[in-house]
């Protein structure tokens, strides 16, 4: 494949989609995994090996450990535990699609906080509409899990700890920040995984195959793909595309589980879809006026 064809930003785009399919598949892939380990077990596990491969592919042993600014790497590392760990124990609960839109409320509303055009309030209001709508309508025939929408959204205020964590000075680089933090929240969540007295079984064949094939699928491959499409795109590109992962992933979750959602659910996606690709433009259109000053 020719250096032209790399830096072409469908390509990015195709990178990009391909990333998030990797992303929701490995939920789907998880909620199998469920029906024979325990969730924390499996989130654990996805951390831990998910650590192992990106420090082989990021040279872990080349840090300066001296130059590592610890406050920000457990801060970072323990948002990234409380939201797999939380976003793993809803999905036991909730559709894929669902879980994951309900997490998505946790990086739209610090994308919403920091956002101050006129038109806010617009998003805003696609926002609280989506996450009414995705009650369903006939209560009786279609519940939804309040104990998972609890954990969703707590994983998703997680998501937004773990944004802010990301953006402190670490003191060494993106990636290894990444590995570091994905080892510290392995660590914050083995012991339940060890307390569950399940964990043995994991290292069985052919158990291990799926728990490596979920840490390739939630960790190393997206983040690897994402890498290069970032360099390709524009921020408000990858904004944009990023907001179709609640889709993407409800589309996953029919596919591989057999998830049906109801016509207001799918309604509520659309909502919260476009509240983010707005405010995404929104925030742009800012950065691009302050920047012309």
């Amino acid at each position: 494949m020719s250096n032209s064809s790399l830096k072409s930003p469908l390509y990015a785009i195709a990178l990009l989609m391909l990333a998030m399919i990797c992303v929701q598949g490995s939920g789907s892939l998880a909620k199998i995994l469920f029906q024979s380990f325990p969730v924390l077990t499996v989130s654990a596990m996805r951390l831990c090996l998910g650590a192992i491969i990106l420090a082989v592919i990021f040279k872990v042993w080349t840090i300066n450990f001296r130059a590592v600014r610890w406050k920000a790497i457990l801060s970072y590392g323990i948002a990234l535990a409380g939201m797999n760990g939380l976003f793993y124990l809803s999905l036991e609960r909730l559709p894929l699609g669902i879980a994951v839109a309900f997490e998505f409320i946790g990086p739209l509303s610090v994308a919403l906080y920091h956002a101050r055009q006129k038109y806010d309030f617009i998003w805003v209001g696609c926002a609280i509409l989506g996450l009414i709508l995705l009650f369903p309508l006939q209560q009786a025939q279609h519940s939804l899990d309040l104990i998972g929408v609890f954990f969703a959204v707590s994983a998703g205020a997680c998501w937004a700890l773990y944004i802010i964590a990301g953006q402190k000075p670490s003191g060494i680089s993106g990636n290894h920040t990444v590995c570091l933090g994905m080892s510290i929240g392995m660590l914050c969540l083995l012991p339940f995984a060890v307390f569950s007295g399940a964990i043995d079984r994991v290292f069985e064949l052919p158990n291990l195959y799926y728990f490596i094939g979920l840490a390739i699928l939630a960790s190393a491959l997206p983040f690897s793909l994402e890498m290069i499409a970032l360099r390709n795109l524009t921020p408000l590109s990858f904004g944009t595309l990023m907001s179709l992962e609640p889709a993407v992933a409800a589309l996953s979750g029919f596919v591989f589980l057999g998830e049906k959602l109801l016509w207001n659910q799918w309604l509520a996606l659309t909502t919260i879809i476009i509240a983010s690709i707005g405010c995404t433009f929104t925030m742009q259109r800012a950065r691009q006026q302050k920047e012309a000053k």
